[in-house]
């Protein structure tokens, strides 16, 4: 049986997201720090940390996608 994904408990997914999510940008021919420091201070990021939007669910594939949305909706604000 899995534990239940609280706020409190939520720390632990998050880093291997991120690290994921870090690798997929950098391979795309980005720097891997910045690339991490891109993902901290999104909104993205926020959501993520919180258990409440429930987007721990999903992949990297998918929250690295989220994240670049966000970032070409900030670049054409």
């Amino acid at each position: 049986m899995m534990p239940e994904i609280t706020q409190q408990n939520l720390y632990l997914l998050i880093p291997a997201k991120v690290s994921l999510m870090a690798d997929m940008m950098a391979a795309e021919g980005g720097d891997i720090i910045e690339a991490i420091k891109s993902i901290y201070a999104s909104d993205t990021y926020r959501r993520l940390s919180r258990e409440s939007t429930k987007m721990w669910h999903l992949g990297p594939v998918t929250l690295t996608e989220e994240l670049e949305r966000e970032q070409r909706a900030n670049t054409n604000n």
